[in-house]
């Protein structure tokens, strides 16, 4: 009971330290709106390290990272496991500026969608809308990589629960063929320590792995996105206990 209490005040003391900081930084961000592109992308960077650290220091969830050797020379496209909150500003320290391929409600939200807009300079897109979605992914990932941005999309398109999977989007695979770069599959456990939903956070330690990069060419999209899926999907099972304990029951 007592260690249940302490994990939940921790993960108060976590969630203050973030909101606070985050307005703190979007205020800042804003302020500069006129300052080159990589000095704002700095502060955000310095803003992800800083809430890793926290997430670290209040409630015990100790990022490392695997698999750097594979993140490429060239700019790619990210697909990373979405389970949690923790992974859309945990990459971001571990590549080169990205834009993120979000739905555009998101920068509408008051301050921090502001600040997505203005430095990640995000591919918004209306989710409803899903054959002009994949154009657009395509039209303006294409921009993106040929100024050198790299492109991170969540394949799922919405925060899964730890063990569960759904079809993956095929904007990713389409635009890795389209602009003949290389995708990067990412699998991560944060979703063991912090579940979707769920306001308490429980210590461990949060593995990234970095996959092999994995080529676009040669096939059609749908038959990229199955391979990016399948990795991904195996490399979950190996390193999370609750992908583990589903399989089991």
């Amino acid at each position: 009971m007592l260690r249940s209490m302490t994990q939940w005040f921790r993960s108060l003391l976590f969630l203050t330290f973030g909101f606070t900081s985050v307005i703190i930084y979007a205020v800042v961000v804003l302020l500069l709106f006129w300052a080159p592109r990589s000095w704002l992308h700095a502060i955000v960077v310095h803003y992800c390290n800083l809430v890793l650290w926290a997430g670290d220091f209040f409630c015990g969830m100790k990022v490392v990272v695997e698999g750097r050797e594979n993140i490429p020379d060239k700019p790619s496209v990210i697909m990373i496991k979405h389970t949690t909150t923790l992974e859309t500003y945990g990459h971001v320290p571990m590549f080169p500026p990205t834009a993120w391929v979000i739905k555009r409600e998101l920068t509408w939200a008051p301050i921090f969608g502001w600040v997505i807009g203005l430095v990640l300079e995000p591919i918004a897109i209306k989710r409803s809308d899903r054959s002009n979605a994949v154009k657009q992914v395509i039209q303006k990932g294409r921009k993106k990589l040929a100024r050198g941005v790299w492109v991170t999309i969540f394949p799922e398109g919405t925060r899964m629960p730890p063990g569960e999977t759904r079809r993956y989007g095929v904007s990713g695979a389409a635009l890795a063929q389209e602009a003949d770069v290389l995708i990067v599959p990412v699998a991560h456990n944060a979703g063991d320590f912090w579940p979707r939903l769920r306001f308490t956070k429980t210590p461990g330690i949060v593995r990234f792995c970095i996959g092999p990069p994995i080529s676009a060419q040669g096939r059609p999209p749908k038959e990229t996105n199955l391979i990016v899926q399948d990795w991904i999907e195996s490399k979950m099972l190996e390193i999370s206990s609750v992908y583990q304990d589903k399989q089991k029951s």
